[in-house]
This record gives C-alpha cells, sequence and structure tokens, in this order.
C-alpha cells in the first residue's frame, strides 16, 4: 500500500487495507510522560500507558523519576527497569523508552554510575507531585556542575519553591482552584526559569526546561539562545490549548503544575513554537483518578493525562491553518532526537487527516479514564502506529 508522508515523499507499506486521507509521519517520542510505576499503578501502569502511546502515535516516550519510591540511586533505576519490561512484556508491546534520575539535595554522586543508563537529571527547584524537591541555591550548583562535567541534560521543573511558599503565606487558606494560578504564580515560574538559566551559562550545562507557561518564561529563554546558551524548551498540550477561564467548566480537572495561565501567555506560547523558541512538544502525561481530582481544592492532585489527544489536537491546528506538518514533526520527534541524542527509528504513525471525531472518557486507554478536552470535536487523528515494523490498528 502506498502512503504519502509529511515531506511529500511516498512510502510502500505493508499495511491492511485502510481508508482515508492517510499520511504517514515520525511515530512522536513524547520526552515527559508520568506512568506512575512504581508506586501508584492505579493510576497508570507501562501496560496501560503503552497502550495510551499507541492509540497517540507515541513509540518513545521519556518518564520521569518522581515515582514512590523516587527514582534516584542506580539500586532504584534498576528495579524500576525490571518492573516496566515485565509489564511490557506481559502485553507484547515494546515501547522504546528512557528514564530521568531525579535529582535531590545531596545524590548528584550517583550521577556518574548512572550516567550511561538514563536520559536526563530532573529538578525540581519547587515542590510537586512526589518528594523531589531541591531548592537551596547551593544543592542546585552542584547538580548543574555535576551534569555539565558529565555532558548531562538537567530537565527542569522550573517553579521557584520560596516564591509558591510566599504566596502561600500571603493569600493564606484558599479552597477555589482558580486560586492555583495565583498561589503557583508567574513569578515563580520566571524566578527559577532566571535562576536555571544562570546556572547553565556559569557551568556550560544542556538545560531543558520543562513545562514553559509563560510570556515572560519565552523572552528569557529567547536571550539565553541569542547568548549561546544551552537552553531548549518545551511546552505542552494543556498549556497551548487551555487558559485560566477554563477553570470554569473544568474545576480541578483543570489543575497542574506549572498551573494554567491568562490567553497572552497561550498566545506568547504560540508565537515560540512559529519562531523556533520553543523546541519540543511534551504532554506531561501525569494521569490521577477522577476520585482524586473530585476532591476539593487544595486537597485534590495536580496533573492531567494527554499522551492520546495531543497529535489530534496539533492536526485540528494543523487543518485551521495555525501549524505545519513539518513543524508538528520537528516538535514531537527530530527535535526531541537531535536534543537528546537518541537514535532513530523507522517507526511511524499513520494519520487520517479527514477524520473527525469527539475526544470521549470511554475511548481513552489511560488508566485513569479521563481527559480535560472532552466534548471537543477535532479533525485529523491517528488511526494506525508501526512500532519495530509491527502495524498497531487503533
Amino acid at each position: 500500500m502506498l502512503i504519502k508522508t509529511w515531506n511529500n515523499q511516498t512510502l510502500e507499506l505493508d499495511l491492511p487495507e485502510i481508508k482515508g486521507n492517510l499520511l504517514a509521519l515520525p511515530a512522536l517520542i513524547d520526552p515527559h510522560v508520568h506512568f506512575r510505576t512504581p508506586g501508584s499503578e492505579h493510576k497508570e501502569n507501562w501496560q496501560t500507558g503503552a497502550q495510551a502511546a499507541m492509540a497517540g502515535g507515541y513509540t518513545t516516550v521519556f518518564d520521569m523519576p518522581n515515582n514512590s519510591p523516587s527514582t534516584i540511586s542506580t539500586l532504584a533505576l534498576e528495579h524500576k527497569k525490571k518492573i516496566i519490561d515485565k509489564q511490557l512484556d506481559e502485553i507484547n508491546i515494546p515501547l522504546n523508552y528512557y528514564l530521568y534520575l531525579g535529582a535531590t539535595p545531596n545524590n548528584y554522586t550517583e550521577f556518574a554510575k548512572c550516567k550511561n543508563e538514563i536520559i536526563g537529571v530532573k529538578l525540581f527547584m519547587g515542590a510537586s507531585t512526589g518528594d523531589l524537591l531541591v531548592d537551596k541555591i547551593e544543592d542546585q550548583e552542584n547538580i548543574f556542575k555535576t551534569c555539565a562535567e558529565l555532558n548531562l541534560i538537567v530537565a527542569v521543573h522550573a517553579e521557584s519553591e520560596a516564591v509558591i511558599k510566599n504566596n502561600n503565606v500571603t493569600m493564606g487558606q484558599c479552597n477555589n482552584v482558580k486560586d492555583h494560578s495565583k498561589i503557583r504564580s508567574r513569578d515563580a515560574a520566571i524566578t527559577a526559569v532566571s535562576q536555571a538559566i544562570k546556572l547553565a551559562q556559569k557551568y556550560n550545562t544542556k538545560l531543558y526546561i520543562c513545562h514553559v507557561s509563560t510570556k515572560e518564561e519565552i523572552e528569557l529563554i529567547k536571550q539565553a539562545k541569542l547568548e549561546s546558551i544551552k537552553i531548549y524548551a518545551e511546552v505542552t498540550p494543556h498549556h497551548l490549548f487551555l487558559s485560566e477561564d477554563d477553570y470554569n467548566h473544568l474545576g480541578t480537572l483543570g489543575q497542574m503544575n506549572p498551573p494554567l495561565r491568562t490567553k497572552n501567555d497561550q498566545k506568547a506560547l504560540w508565537q515560540a513554537i512559529l519562531d523556533g523558541t520553543i523546541d519540543t512538544i511534551g504532554t506531561d502525561h501525569a494521569p490521577h483518578t477522577l476520585e482524586e481530582k473530585a476532591k476539593p481544592y487544595p486537597n485534590s492532585p495536580s496533573g492531567v493525562p494527554g499522551l492520546e489527544t495531543t497529535l489530534p489536537l496539533l492536526l485540528n491546528e494543523f487543518k485551521n491553518g495555525k501549524i505545519t506538518l513539518e513543524k508538528i514533526t520537528e516538535l514531537t520527534h527530530f527535535n526531541i532526537q537531535k536534543i537528546f541524542n537518541i537514535p532513530e527509528t523507522n517507526d511511524l504513525v499513520i494519520i487520517d487527516l479527514d477524520l473527525e471525531k469527539e475526544v470521549t472518557n470511554e475511548n481513552l486507554k489511560t488508566k485513569c479514564g479521563w481527559s480535560p478536552f472532552v466534548g471537543l470535536s477535532l479533525r485529523g487523528w491517528p488511526i494506525a502506529t508501526i512500532l519495530n515494523q509491527r502495524v498497531i490498528i487503533l
């Protein structure tokens, strides 16, 4: 079967007869997922996560270390890999995966031991899900210095713990989820990104800023790139497609870290995609159960799933003329491959550009079983994913 590719070539693929306005794209790479294993398998595991990845057109994922126990040592890393390999083997989906090592105030001596087993080091400058937090400057310095010496990338959750704590004190008890965007304010993000850039410049460290959410962060990152600092920026689909206005209908289903921002921030993120300031799209797929999300704020956990809806959201915007297919492949495949220096695969995702479907909870593979984008009708969906030459019809 002959299928056109995103770059106007033609591939001959051994596929069952599939009809539609078909196009082959490089399978997506997700540099930012939380598959909740070990410790929180009731939210997600590598079996449900792998199925969600296939459904979204992803064949490679980078999993974060804020598990229970946290992945902060060689021993924890080996334990986690054994669990993952067993779960994937049981469902016969050889999902490509890479793991981050979590940074703590004193585990930077582990980095050298783990160097060849990890994709990078994850640093939480502000507290989020899990117990990983490094908020003291001297500890952050050790992490950036060590990673530079080992040529490891530092992926940063850039929210200032000091700013968040101060906001909590100033605002007092908050019971409205809309206050989440004030407690974890834009200043928290701006302060942390500024600090991370200074450290990257000082030690010549490769810096990957996770889930950029504000206009000011974009400006800092743009300036850092002009100064030839080794900095890369990720944006999430929820910050591209949702804003503070969406708390009105989502409630705590729209709660994540960093939180939803303004429409102006949203515009700045899209502009940064078009001008090349943003390098990647990471889903920050962070599932929680509906029961957990239904707890009243602030007891509700932060995080939303995103693996299965990201490509349809982007394809819908391609149909609307907002983004090109070339840019989509850069953000979801080629840039990630280059930044993290991972080998190319021949994996593909086959999309139907004319297929229109509504996002429904019932059709999701993720174990948490919900999406903040439920009810949206999107045009352009993956219909088959090819992993290691094996065709998985969706």
